[in-house]
């Protein structure tokens, strides 16, 4: 079907589950929105996240998508469930592929999320690891320093090394811990400093790759892949910079993003 998947973010962090569906699913066109002016979403309420969050999905819909992932993990959990009962179309989220991938590689049973601050308080982390093992130990940080710091594009290593360890400093010392789930696509951009710091035996999930290898799986069983040859035309839409967008996307990115367009999002007709 020649209809474009449409990713939304609360900024560039989805950028990092943007890349793995282009290295799965080579022949789809992907229209992204990164609503970097109102980043991050983390520390916003929730009814806060909701509004800007079924403003960008209006905004997605208006170019015809046949499909939607939530690369956010604080607006998938506000909103994954309330997405799937307004659209029509498959809505995909970030939670529940991160937790399966989790339980696959952990040997000790002992899982660490780290994430932003709405989805560490709305545990949506726990939920999702506990309904399919529920044995498991798990451990939970918020660290709300990471999304602005990856927001604010170019930065070095050793500044964010002193902020990550200071933001990890409650996980040292959980000598069980194996694995460590990036509970916010930002994550994956810092994601050396963090192995770093968390120790080389900790393994690390970034949801980017279950959650490409969950949509191919859907767009199969519902015959909506595209099946001719051809290479895409990404769309890419912020409502910040669209300079520093590039800039950062050209950093994390395995194709080269250009021609980043400005937009503003409107309220939606229910929300006015």
């Amino acid at each position: 079907m020649d209809q474009p998947i449409g990713v939304i973010d609360s900024g560039v962090g989805g950028l990092t589950v943007a890349r793995e569906l282009m290295r799965q699913l080579p022949k789809e066109q992907l229209i992204y929105l990164g609503d970097t002016v109102r980043c991050p979403y983390g520390s916003r309420p929730e009814n806060e996240v909701i509004q800007y969050t079924l403003e960008m999905v209006d905004f997605l819909m208006e170019k015809k998508i046949k499909l939607l992932v939530i690369a956010c993990n604080t607006a998938t959990a506000y909103t994954l469930d309330l997405l799937r009962e307004k659209l029509l179309i498959p809505v995909i989220g970030v939670i529940q592929p991160g937790a399966r991938s989790a339980i696959k590689v952990t040997k000790t049973n002992t899982i660490a999320v780290i994430g932003t601050e709405g989805t560490i308080n709305n545990k949506a982390y726990p939920t999702a690891l506990k309904h399919i093992a529920p044995d498991l130990t798990i451990y939970d940080q918020a660290c709300p320093k990471f999304v602005p710091l990856v927001e604010s594009g170019p930065f070095s290593k050793e500044v964010v090394e002193e902020i990550v360890r200071e933001s990890l400093q409650p996980l040292q010392g959980h000598q069980d811990l194996d694995t460590l789930i990036l509970g916010c696509t930002h994550y994956p951009i810092i994601a050396d400093e963090i192995q770093k710091v968390i120790g080389r035996d900790v393994q690390i999930i970034s949801s980017g790759e279950e959650t490409a290898r969950e949509v191919s799986a859907i767009l199969a069983y519902q015959q909506l892949s595209y099946e001719e040859d051809r290479i895409p035309d990404h769309k890419f839409y912020t409502t910040g910079s669209p300079i520093l967008f590039e800039q950062i996307a050209n950093h994390w990115m395995d194709h080269p993003v250009q021609h980043v367009e400005q937009v503003t999002i409107e309220q939606t007709q229910n929300d006015k």
